[in-house]
């Protein structure tokens, strides 16, 4: 019972740390250069320079605004919290520094230590068992525009996505919903989560396009990924070297997205060296204003704004994949984590040559509900949603904005998180043709 208890004070004393660290960036010396009520647009940008990624930066300079507001803490779902309090001090790194041993549910390692020299990987790991979702989530009919970046409010859109499920079921870590909380299936198949991004509604000629992804345990062993061709309705086997290029399950469509940043960064772990930059107060948006998000009007609807960013604290590490096992498009990737959501609000990854190549953003709202008029996605407390996210390349200006709910699609709602939207069986080959053949 000591033992429990210790561990719970350790704990809490680390969420009210976290929270101070939030609340406080306020009077940091680098917040100086804006204020809440302060608008940020290119001709000012310079005031955020150094609190945002050369990403996001990037971004203002060509049209992006922010609203600049107070600070507000972020929760985390009270299962998980419970699951992080019960099985955390049990987690540990293994021998090489690169796997998880002992982890059950909740986050592995609540307590961060810059100066602990696996403090990196911990980071990565702590993204990997995240808050935003322990159990399932879909996410129902959303829609993307692509376009290139232009000041103004002239959109000219190239191609417009709808997809009908983009979707996940986690085997390990499960918090609110049964199995609990370990699937059974995981000590036969030693699968870690699932994911399915299908079908493909629009454009007409990739419709019905899809693919589904299996990420394992075994640190050795790599990713099962099946696409479903559009014109063919023919399976193939996708090796996961390409999952960090734009092209994956997309035909001939203009896209920015690689499925390795879907929802930040999600490259299997253990194939990346992991080096800890440091730790800052920076913008992001956590509390968004917008669900659906507004398209920009001032830079060729490129991104979401004007929508709020307040100050946070971040952890920044950067990831280097290792070429001896996967054979990644960046040669680098540098990621901006949030101390408390524990999500990236935004990620920059670099080409083999050096120069900055993508900056992914993500817009969140942290709430009870993914939209204010919902009737089924409502939850006893608050959690974080992704309600909008692009990927730029920058050397082209070619865009990818997605807006989580869609602005033209018949599913309101949107996104359903540990509720049982999906199981095991919709991450089959079997019910991915199924859905293509509507």
């Amino acid at each position: 019972m000591r033992r429990q208890i210790t561990l719970s004070s350790t704990f809490s004393t680390t969420i009210a740390t976290l929270v101070l660290l939030a609340i406080g960036a306020f009077s940091s010396p680098g917040y100086a250069q804006v204020q809440p009520g302060d608008f940020i647009t290119p001709e000012n940008a310079a005031k955020v320079k150094d609190l945002v990624g050369p990403g996001v930066y990037y971004k203002v300079e060509h049209g992006m605004t922010m609203k600049i507001v107070p600070s507000q803490r972020v929760d985390w779902p009270p299962p998980y919290k419970d699951a992080t309090e019960k099985y955390s001090s049990q987690v540990r790194l293994s021998e090489d520094k690169k796997s998880l041993v002992g982890f059950v549910a909740g986050q592995p390692f609540p307590l961060i230590d810059s100066n602990d020299p696996d403090v990196a990987v911990k980071i990565i790991w702590n993204n990997v068992f995240r808050p935003i979702t322990s159990d399932d989530y879909d996410l129902r009919f959303y829609d993307c525009d692509s376009a290139y970046e232009r000041k103004g409010p002239q959109t000219e859109q190239i191609e417009y996505f709808q997809i009908g499920h983009y979707a996940g079921y986690d085997l390990v870590g499960r918090t609110e919903v049964e199995p609990m909380p370990t699937d059974p299936d995981f000590k036969t198949t030693g699968r870690y989560w699932l994911f399915g991004l299908y079908p493909i509604l629009a454009p007409q000629e990739i419709r019905g396009t899809g693919f589904i992804r299996y990420r394992y345990a075994d640190p050795r062993r790599g990713d099962d990924i099946w696409s479903l061709d559009a014109g063919s309705r023919r399976l193939r086997r996708v090796n996961e070297a390409i999952m960090s290029s734009s092209t994956t399950g997309g035909g001939s469509a203009a896209h920015t997205w690689d499925p390795d940043h879907y929802s930040g960064f999600n490259p299997k772990t253990e194939q990346y060296f992991y080096k800890f930059l440091g730790e800052k107060n920076m913008l992001a948006t956590i509390h968004a204003e917008h669900s659906p998000e507004q398209r920009c009007p001032t830079d060729g609807g490129t991104s979401a704004c004007p929508e709020t960013w307040e100050m946070r604290h971040m952890y920044i590490v950067q990831a280097l994949p290792d070429r001896s096992r996967v054979n990644a498009l960046d040669s680098r990737t540098v990621i901006y984590m949030d101390s408390e959501m524990w999500f990236e609000p935004y990620i920059d990854t670099y080409d083999r040559a050096g120069h900055l190549f993508r900056a992914h953003i993500y817009w969140l709202a942290t709430r009870d509900r993914p939209v204010p008029d919902a009737r089924v996605a409502i939850y006893p407390f608050k959690r974080s949603f992704v309600v909008g996210a692009v990927s730029t390349d920058v050397q082209s200006g070619l865009a990818t904005m997605c807006y989580l709910p869609g602005m033209e699609t018949p599913e309101r709602e949107c996104w359903y998180i540990n509720m049982g939207a999906v199981d095991r069986q919709f991450f089959t080959t079997q019910a991915m043709v199924r859905a293509a053949s509507f």
